[in-house]
C-alpha cells in the first residue's frame, strides 16, 4: 500500500511502516488541527466541523434502524462514524464537539433528553480515547489500537448508562434493565461498535484526502 501524501491529515491510517505525519512537513490541513503540527480553530476547521454536525445530525434523525429482533427500541445510526473521522482528522476537541451538537435534535423527538444523553455518551466514549490514542499515533497500528480501546470503553459506558439513566426516564426498574444487558445490550452495543470502527477504518483515508484538497 502506498505512502500516505504529506498532506494527510494526521496521518492516514493503512500506512505501511508506522509512517504518518510525523517527519514530514505539515499540510494546511495538518496546521489546523490538533495534532502536533498546529491547535488553531482555522475558520476552515470550523466550517468542516460544522459540516460534520450537520451530517452526523441528518444520520442520527433519517437513518437509524433496529438490529436486533425483537428489540425495536434500540436503533442503530452511523452518526458515530462521522465523529470519529472527525475526531482522526481535526482531534479531540472536533471529536467531542461533533459527539455533542448532533445529538441535541433528540430533544425534539420522542426519544427527548433519555435519547439525546444516551448517544452522547455512546459516542464520546468511543471517539474520545480512540482520536486520543491516534492523536499520539498516527499509523494503522494506532488508529487500530485506538479504535479497539475507544470501542471497549463505549460498550462499557453504554451498559453502565443503561442502568443509570434507563430507569430515571423511562420507570422501567434496574433489575429489569440488568437482565436486558446479555440478551440485549451487550450484543447491541458490541455490534454497534464493530460497524462504526470497521466504517471508520474503510472510510477514513479517502475522506481526509479529501479533506486536504
Amino acid at each position: 500500500m502506498a505512502q500516505p501524501t504529506s498532506g494527510a491529515p494526521q496521518g492516514t491510517p493503512g500506512s505501511p511502516g508506522g509512517a504518518g505525519t510525523r517527519g514530514k512537513a505539515p499540510s494546511r490541513h495538518d496546521v489546523h488541527s490538533t495534532s502536533e503540527q498546529g491547535a488553531g480553530w482555522s475558520t476552515k476547521r470550523i466550517a468542516v466541523t460544522a459540516l460534520f454536525c450537520a451530517v452526523a445530525a441528518i444520520c442520527t434523525l433519517v437513518v437509524e434502524f433496529p438490529i436486533l429482533p425483537g428489540v425495536t427500541w434500540l436503533k442503530y445510526d452511523p452518526s458515530g462514524i462521522v465523529a470519529l473521522i472527525a475526531g482522526f482528522a481535526f482531534g479531540p476537541a472536533t471529536g467531542a464537539v461533533v459527539s455533542i451538537i448532533p445529538y441535541l435534535v433528540h430533544l425534539a423527538t420522542q426519544s427527548g433528553i433519555y435519547g439525546m444523553l444516551m448517544a452522547m455518551l455512546a459516542t464520546l466514549s468511543l471517539v474520545m480515547p480512540a482520536s486520543l490514542i491516534y492523536r499520539r499515533d498516527t499509523t494503522m497500528r494506532g488508529a487500530a489500537i485506538g479504535l479497539a480501546v475507544g470501542g471497549a470503553v463505549s460498550i462499557c459506558a453504554c451498559i453502565v448508562g443503561n442502568i443509570i439513566v434507563t430507569p430515571l426516564y423511562t420507570g422501567m426498574g434496574v433489575d429489569a434493565v440488568i437482565a436486558l444487558i446479555v440478551p440485549a445490550l451487550l450484543p447491541f452495543n458490541a455490534i454497534k461498535v464493530v460497524a462504526n470502527c470497521a466504517l471508520t477504518m474503510l472510510v477514513y483515508k479517502p475522506i481526509a484526502k479529501a479533506l486536504d484538497n
